[in-house]
């Protein structure tokens, strides 16, 4: 009878049943990756010595070299590295297809997250299978461009109301911090990186007035944080803040944000937050 009544739902409302992930995320916000940091990340991907890690060097603008310097981490391990760059129209062979769906570990290097996730969107069974590996229980891990991607709403790094690009955004405005679909692992929030380096609260706090209902994650470089079972738990050297509206406040004049009661916290390493 509760099927029976679950299935009617369905059918009139359309509501599909959440998929609860078994996986963990490794989010790092870019630069130099500490041992400390790096032997964490293949110890909760629960890696052993001679088995291998998937890598999309893709948002790199020189793939090759972001390859060679993000598998030393690995080769150091006693990990083998495999690449899986690939060019648009290229035709993947099945071997190929099924080594990736057994991987442990899949790590997306940085670079430009829309060049990314706009390769990835032309290849649906390699953006099912790197979601799948995850929700089966295995790591997705990402630096910098390869960190925006892992939420819902993705930072592209653009202003849609300047059109020149900087690094820093220098002002808070409505409708202005361009955002496109990521692979959506992470939902109730928009993950930001090289954080306090770069000074990307302008971009973060325009995000969380415009979205309030989300949480704004920014990590800087050289520091991660692991996602497990809904919580984050901070892994490097510096620091993650964390911007949340939790009474939607949003006020603008001549497009420029307000906003009231808008919660900071900065975590280090070793600190968990709900997500």
């Amino acid at each position: 009878m509760k099927n029976t009544f679950i299935l009617i739902l369905i059918l009139i409302y359309g509501l599909v049943p959440a998929q609860t992930s078994k996986g963990k995320l490794f989010i790092i916000g870019g630069g130099d990756s500490p041992d400390f940091l790096i032997d964490r990340m293949v110890k909760e991907a629960g890696l052993k010595k001679g088995e291998y890690v998937a890598i999309f060097p893709q948002a790199s603008a020189i793939p090759d070299s972001s390859f060679i310097y993000t598998s030393e981490d690995f080769e150091k391990r006693i990990l083998k590295p495999l690449n899986y760059y690939f060019t648009k129209g290229e035709k993947l062979s099945k071997p190929r297809l099924d080594s990736l769906k057994k991987a442990k570990l899949i790590f997306i290097s940085g670079g430009d997250q829309t060049k990314f996730m706009e390769l990835i969107n032309s290849y649906p069974e390699v953006k099912n299978i790197i979601k799948e590996s995850y929700f089966n229980g295995n790591m997705i891990a990402g630096t910098s461009a390869g960190a925006a991607v892992m939420s819902e709403i993705m930072i592209t790094g653009n202003q849609l109301r300047h059109k020149e690009y900087n690094s820093t955004f220098d002002n808070i405005e409505t409708n202005n911090v361009e955002t496109q679909k990521g692979l959506g692992f992470i939902n109730s929030a928009v993950i930001d990186q090289h954080f306090i380096i770069r000074s990307r609260y302008n971009r973060l706090l325009s995000l969380v007035i415009d979205n309030p209902k989300l949480k704004g994650i920014g990590i800087d470089e050289s520091t991660a944080i692991l996602v497990k079972n809904g919580e984050a738990e901070v892994v490097g050297k510096a620091q993650v803040i964390v911007f949340k509206n939790p009474k939607q406040s949003k006020s603008s004049l001549k497009d420029k944000l307000g906003a009231k009661a808008i919660v900071l916290d900065i975590y280090l390493n070793g600190e968990r937050f709900k997500l």
